[in-house]
């Protein structure tokens, strides 16, 4: 069993290891971090979505946001599209699982505002849709997904897709780049916190 344990442990170092020499992806992070940076300086909000182990990175970064990162600071206005149930089980039940997080972008969504949506496949159909609706109304639309980007590719203004194909170790590589983005933010916003 150590084997094993030691096998998982050196595939997720090897992930690690890509992310660290990609220059293409760090680039997208630092214009996550400056986009979002001027959304919330302009009183401006950021949603995130996702669905399973996805929904609970996107609720993991909008708690560390609105609460606090390392410092204590002002809350930022970051929220996960999924964290009212009885909106999430009547919409769904109402009109379908795959306008859940568009019908909410609608309602919530403003021009300006960011949307991160977090999918391994980029091709989870709730929240291309809700990329799709945070494209019309002016938002600024941000992937998080495995390599190949899959649909969300070709609607997000800026994508995350972390270079493997193993949905465990592309998790590991999204909670480990919203910590990133948590942290810069607060710094950069906050730098006397």
């Amino acid at each position: 069993m150590k084997s094993r344990i030691n096998k998982c442990i050196k595939s997720s170092v090897e992930s690690y290891t890509r992310v660290l020499q990609d220059d293409v992806l760090q680039e997208n992070i630092q214009k996550i971090v400056t986009e979002s940076i001027a959304a919330f300086r302009g009183d401006k909000k950021m949603l995130l979505c996702g669905n399973g182990g996805s929904a609970s990175d996107a609720q993991h970064i909008a708690a560390e946001l609105s609460g606090r990162f390392y410092a204590d600071r002002p809350p930022l206005y970051a929220e996960a599209l999924h964290v009212n149930s009885s909106y999430m089980t009547a919409v769904a039940n109402d009109y379908g699982y795959e306008a859940t997080y568009a019908r909410m972008v609608e309602a919530a969504g403003r021009n300006g505002d960011v949307l991160i949506g977090i999918s391994t496949s980029g091709n989870s159909p709730n929240v291309v849709r809700a990329m799709q609706k945070a494209k019309e109304l002016g938002m600024l639309t941000v992937g998080f997904t495995g390599e190949n980007g899959g649909k969300m590719k070709e609607i997000c203004d800026v994508m995350i897709c972390v270079p493997s194909d193993d949905t465990p170790r592309i998790q590991e590589a999204h909670i480990l780049i919203g910590h990133i983005i948590c942290q810069l933010i607060e710094e950069e916003m906050f730098p006397n916190a």
